[in-house]
């Protein structure tokens, strides 16, 4: 009997699986909060922000200037067609000469040569021509042939005399250390700078003849005075940077 009733009580057992109580799940680990991280996102955000408030406010604060984009010889004034406006940001510890300013500009001198594509500022130009140390700017009227057809300011060009009944009796006569004197070729100055090119004139057009100024040193002065004064100055082009 009690064989009998232990097997009873064994057939009477459920085959499910037990389930685990609510109290045997395994718990889930806290989610870890970072508020230092929460911040610095925060904090990168309007940094962000302030960087581009303040480059759409620079770009705002901008002023018309003076460029050059013809070169400007020194002691010479700008034209209208040697000067163009861009927009700059303004630097009050820059001293742009601003357009609205150009008229006065153009009644200055530039201190030295300025080249195309700079942006003008005002201690560039005073109210007097101003030479280098040691130079001289002479007046030369040119003929037809005795300068290149492409001439124009800021150009390196050879000096001759092209009087051949002064240029072997200047070169005969002449001493070693006098350095103005004329060459056996007629060569006055080997390295002079074009200051100034007339405008072209009727005058100009019909006749060929051009005026310029031509910036030698001070010791061949004389000698490039004299013939220019007689018509006997020829120029041609040669290779270097100038003066």
């Amino acid at each position: 009997m009690k064989i009998q009733e232990r097997t009873g009580a064994g057939n009477h057992r459920s085959a499910a699986p037990v389930q685990p109580t609510v109290g045997d799940r395994l718990p889930a680990p806290p989610r870890e909060r970072k508020p230092a991280l929460a911040a610095l996102a925060v904090l990168l955000i309007l940094v962000g922000a302030l960087g581009a408030t303040m480059l759409v406010l620079q770009a705002g604060d901008r002023i018309e200037v003076v460029q050059v984009t013809k070169e400007i010889p020194a002691g010479e004034s700008v034209k209208d067609s040697d000067v163009t406006s861009v927009m700059v940001a303004k630097d009050d510890s820059i001293n742009y000469v601003e357009w609205s300013q150009l008229s006065t500009l153009k009644s200055l001198k530039a201190k030295s040569t300025i080249y195309p594509d700079t942006v003008v500022m005002g201690q560039m130009f005073a109210e007097g021509a101003s030479l280098p140390a040691g130079k001289a700017s002479v007046g030369a009227a040119l003929k037809e042939g005795q300068y290149p057809s492409d001439i124009k300011p800021g150009d390196t060009v050879a000096v001759y005399n092209v009087d051949t009944s002064t240029t072997g009796s200047n070169s005969d006569s002449s001493s070693g250390s006098d350095s103005t004197s004329t060459s056996s070729d007629g060569l006055l100055v080997g390295n002079a700078k074009v200051n100034t090119v007339a405008a072209d004139s009727d005058a100009t057009v019909s006749t060929g003849n051009l005026s310029i100024t031509l910036l030698v040193d001070q010791a061949d002065a004389a000698a490039v005075a004299k013939a220019a004064a007689a018509g006997a100055v020829a120029v041609v082009h040669v290779s270097g940077s100038g003066n």
